[in-house]
């Protein structure tokens, strides 16, 4: 391990002033991790999980960004949604590699909705080499349906407690039934193109667009040209959609074998790996995942 030093600094997004945690050795690796925080959230982390990840980065030589983007933790600016965080991520970059001189490459991290932000515009910026993707939001009505149909109606017919408290005139029948029939419809309801979208090459989808999110991500995908790695968790709601997206596209299938993506699984956990042992592997496999390229 090296020894690691840490400084805040800021840095200019438009008309406001957005606060940075950088994390780093004496002499870093020329490609840098930029963590990019997922809303509503600020540049710690659940459970510290991001200020932890920086500071293990560091200590293997490379250097790491945490930040807060506009309207979010001490940085100024009015509160704004994921998709709309492109100019933050940009100004990041930017930051990072001013305050970092050695870096040549930026490797950008984000977890739920911040890694559908990466994946929506690291294809600008070609300092932006990879990408590392914990349980990526594509969050639709149907997706939602198919992934409580799947993962929570199903299962529950298993469920031990359901049949006691069916027994014992606990359980409200009624309310449930509909519940499961409207889940149903929604999920095969009228079929949308959010999942496999036109091809890339006939046109252009861009954050501003009104496509489903998850075609504009995988336009996104499609169109950056450097590494991936996902990481997608067993036991959560957001990451079982995300699967169970790619499972019913063509187009989210073709790019998720490319050579250039590896998927690492921790089944046991929950959306934000609230467990050290958990955050442990994501750190590990961050790690070495940027080393070997």
């Amino acid at each position: 391990m090296m020894d690691c030093e840490e400084h805040a600094s800021t840095f200019s997004c438009g008309p406001d002033r957005l606060v940075a945690i950088v994390s780093r050795t004496a002499n870093p690796s020329p490609r840098g991790v930029l963590v990019v925080v997922g809303g509503p959230q600020y540049r710690v982390g659940s459970h510290r999980q991001f200020t932890l990840l920086c500071r293990a980065l560091a200590e293997q030589g490379t250097a790491a960004m945490r930040f807060d983007y506009r309207g979010m933790g001490d940085s100024e600016g009015d509160v704004r949604i994921f998709e709309n965080i492109q100019d933050d991520i940009q100004a990041a970059v930017e930051h990072f590699c001013a305050a970092v001189p050695e870096l040549r490459e930026v490797v950008i991290w984000g977890l739920c909705d911040a890694a559908s932000a990466a994946l929506l515009g690291a294809h600008r910026d070609r300092r932006v080499t990879g990408l590392v993707l914990l349980n990526p939001w594509v969050r639709t009505l149907e997706s939602l349906a198919k992934a409580q149909l799947k993962h929570y109606y199903i299962s529950r017919l298993t469920d031990l407690n359901l049949w006691r408290k069916l027994a014992r005139g606990e359980f409200d029948v009624a309310r449930s039934w509909q519940s499961l029939v409207g889940a149903v419809r929604t999920a095969l309801g009228p079929k949308r193109t959010s999942a496999d979208g036109p091809p890339v090459a006939s046109v252009h989808v861009d954050a501003s667009s009104h496509a489903p999110l998850p075609a504009r991500m995988a336009d996104g995908l499609a169109r950056f040209k450097g590494k991936l790695l996902l990481i997608l968790s067993g036991n959560d709601l957001t990451a079982q959609e995300f699967e169970q997206v790619a499972q019913d596209s063509k187009h989210w299938r073709r790019l998720l074998k490319d050579r250039r993506v590896a998927t690492r699984r921790l089944p046991a956990a929950n959306h934000t790996f609230s467990r050290a042992e958990w955050r442990d592997q994501i750190a590990v496999w961050t790690a070495e995942w940027v080393r070997s390229w």
